[in-house]
């Protein structure tokens, strides 16, 4: 056990006067550097390409090629935090550089830019909402909404929070499909969708023409490994026991972000291959803070606080947790009861 620390808790005692102390303390993370950005930006592409080219050429040895796979899946998630970045103008100096940037990733990362930069916003907007959880990427039935749903509702909820399918199903549909045909596109950015799509034909074809169907196993392993680091991502980042929800007028936006959102402690080679999205409370907080200064921000700031973080274990541990208990405030299991008859209101 850690000793006892000195310093002055945000987490899971949040604690209202520190919040525009620690407003004032990130803004001094916020500055863009087109050189960092520059240099995680294209050596990222660098590593996705060349370790795409390294499995092909190590066909079929399996024991090179699918840490080869794995190695390009953490390049392709990179890819993808640094695309949300850019969908928040945080990463280059100009928007126009971060849309520009943001589309010609998108290809890669499987994910139209416009319609991404839209619903992640919109998930911004409603962090901690229990009244608006369709825009979270992962969503939480609460308690007495469990009581009081029928047996087909709980099997339906049961089979969607199983970690042994919303892992690899989860990361599958997203990514491949649900990208697809967003159901925002027609509102948002519907050609964009559909060259998006031919333009995700054509890479596919190029990697057939230039590599047969090794290629095309090896890019379709590198997907389905992307989408479940993805999902095991976004699971975390705001499913565990002293997470925070609340509903309106109550609902704090920067407890949300603060309390609601994780910081994963999974160390520093896994902070570096998923560009340090694991430090989601501050980029909640503060999403004006590009990736690249995201992990000494919140390591400065744990010198000022004492920020609750999540380890291997906990997050292991996270994904038994089912269902927001509203009384105890607090992410909990399913109930050890396994009866599935609705529970009914008294008249």
């Amino acid at each position: 056990m850690h000793a006892p620390s000195s310093l002055p808790e945000i987490t899971p005692n949040y604690r209202k006067e520190a919040e525009r102390e620690i407003r004032r303390f990130t803004r001094d993370w916020t500055k863009r550097d087109d050189r960092l950005a520059s240099l995680s930006y294209f050596g990222t592409f660098a590593a996705y390409i060349l370790t795409l080219w390294l499995a092909v050429q190590a066909w079929p040895v399996w024991w090179l090629v699918v840490p080869l796979i794995i190695i390009n899946a953490f390049a392709g998630v990179r890819l993808y935090v640094i695309q949300h970045d850019l969908g928040h103008n945080s990463f280059f100096s100009t928007n126009r550089l971060n849309a520009l940037a943001g589309h010609a990733s998108s290809v890669f990362t499987l994910t139209p830019f416009a319609v991404m930069r839209y619903n992640h916003n919109q998930h911004h907007s409603h962090l901690g909402n229990l009244d608006e959880r369709e825009t979270t990427e992962i969503f939480t039935m609460t308690v007495q909404e469990w009581n009081e749903a029928g047996f087909w509702k709980r099997l339906q909820y049961r089979l969607y929070r199983n970690p042994l399918l919303m892992i690899p199903v989860g990361g599958l549909f997203t990514y491949v499909f649900a990208y697809r045909w967003p159901k925002n596109a027609a509102r948002i950015a519907p050609l964009q969708v559909l060259a998006h799509n031919a333009a995700l034909v054509a890479w596919v074809a190029l990697i057939w023409a230039l590599a047969g169907t090794p290629g095309l196993i090896i890019y379709a392993g590198t997907v389905f490994a992307a989408g479940c680091i993805g999902v095991f991502l976004v699971y975390l980042q705001h499913n565990f026991e002293d997470t925070w929800w609340d509903r309106k007028p109550d609902l704090n936006p920067a407890r949300a972000a603060l309390q609601g959102s994780s910081a994963l402690n999974l160390g520093w080679l896994f902070d570096f291959a998923v560009a340090n999205i694991t430090y989601h409370d501050i980029h909640h907080f503060n999403a004006n803070i590009p990736s690249y200064r995201l992990r000494v921000c919140h390591l400065a700031l744990r010198e000022k606080y004492e920020v609750q973080t999540i380890g291997w274990m906990e997050a292991f541990r996270s994904f038994t947790l089912k269902l927001w208990d509203e009384d105890q405030g607090r992410l909990v299991p399913f109930p050890k009861d396994t009866a599935t008859q609705p529970v009914v209101p008294a008249e």
